[in-house]
């Protein structure tokens, strides 16, 4: 379903982390583009002592620390992800300039990245995607997010419904 939503492509690249790298070959094998490019630079935000942890562990062990925003030693601040996924965004804008590119990451990566563009951001499901459009001189804008699973999708409005009608 992802990888109808998602349609043609020019290339594909993914995380090195497990799951989204098995997403990105899913899609790959359906839309027939490939290979799959692997980058470290998509990995998810290095959580430091919080890496490995449930949400649960983490407010077991660290009490009250995610309520009240405070981070762990060795948590990869804002900064330092957008710089190194904006690197390895502005590397693909060059390598593949003109053309569409998944790059396929993280739930954190895509937040940090809303954040940074537009002041706002909200958490995205699982399998959700966000458009970003790169230039080769590393300015970068935020365009829409897109439903990938039918479960995702806004509920149509009543101004929809009437349309099809």
């Amino acid at each position: 379903a992802a990888a109808e939503a998602l349609g043609a492509v020019d290339a594909i690249v993914s995380s090195t982390l497990q799951r989204a790298h098995h997403t990105a070959v899913i899609i790959s094998e359906l839309l027939g583009v490939g290979p799959v490019h692997l980058d470290d630079r998509l990995v998810e935000r290095d959580a430091g002592e919080w890496t490995g942890l449930t949400g649960d562990e983490i407010d077991v062990r660290y009490p009250g620390d995610r309520e009240a925003w405070r981070t762990p030693p060795g948590f990869e601040s804002d900064d330092r992800l957008l710089a190194r996924v904006g690197d390895a965004l502005v590397e693909l804008a060059e390598r593949f300039e003109g053309g569409e590119v998944i790059a396929v990451t993280h739930g954190g990566v895509i937040f940090a990245l809303e954040k940074h563009l537009t002041g706002d951001a909200r958490r995205i499901p699982n399998l959700g995607a966000q458009w970003v459009e790169v230039g080769v001189d590393g300015a970068m804008r935020l365009g829409d997010r897109v439903p990938l699973l039918a479960e995702h999708a806004p509920a149509p409005t009543k101004s929809d419904v009437t349309e099809q009608v």
